[in-house]
């Protein structure tokens, strides 16, 4: 096992723990100096919150650990590749890598619709590793939603019934 997969099966188990509290299955994790200082997976749900996905909690996590929203000798690993804020983020902090799981092509802004975390025209630019452990992240999501929409299916079958 290589030290990618090592963290990126931490945020893999944060992503389970989105989707047992019916979260989509988003998790993250911002390692420093080989030790994990952040966990977090998606909240938006729970918290009404747009902006309570899993790389955003754990970077906010990350710059209260460290005292400084400057995150420049940490790795970020999450496992579904970042949208456009999540991105702009990653950025904004300095975070010189990042590591991500399954691709998203409808909002993946580190490699799939853009990547903005390699723009030239940014003063700070990131490292991508992506595909780390891709099928498991991306099973996880399949059949989150697989169960979701079996669950929908059920629940309007189950209101014509009563009607």
């Amino acid at each position: 096992m290589t030290t990618d997969e090592y963290y990126m099966n931490f945020a893999i188990e944060e992503a389970k723990k989105a989707g047992a509290i019916g979260e989509v299955p988003i998790g993250a994790v911002v390692v420093h100096n080989d030790e994990i200082i952040a966990r977090a997976h998606n909240l938006r749900e729970k918290e009404q919150n747009p902006t309570a996905h899993a790389e955003h909690i754990a970077i906010e996590s990350a710059a209260k650990q460290l005292g400084s929203w400057r995150l420049e000798d940490c790795t970020l690993y999450v496992t579904l590749e970042p949208c456009v804020m999540c991105a702009g983020a990653i950025v904004m902090s300095r975070i010189p890598r990042v590591v991500y799981g399954a691709q998203d092509p409808k909002g993946g802004c580190a490699e799939s619709l853009m990547n903005l975390l390699q723009e030239s025209r940014f003063n700070h630019r990131a490292n991508v590793i992506s595909g780390v452990l891709a099928e498991r992240c991306s099973t996880i999501l399949k059949q989150f939603f697989s169960d979701l929409r079996k669950k929908k299916k059920i629940d309007q079958s189950a209101d014509n019934t009563n009607s």
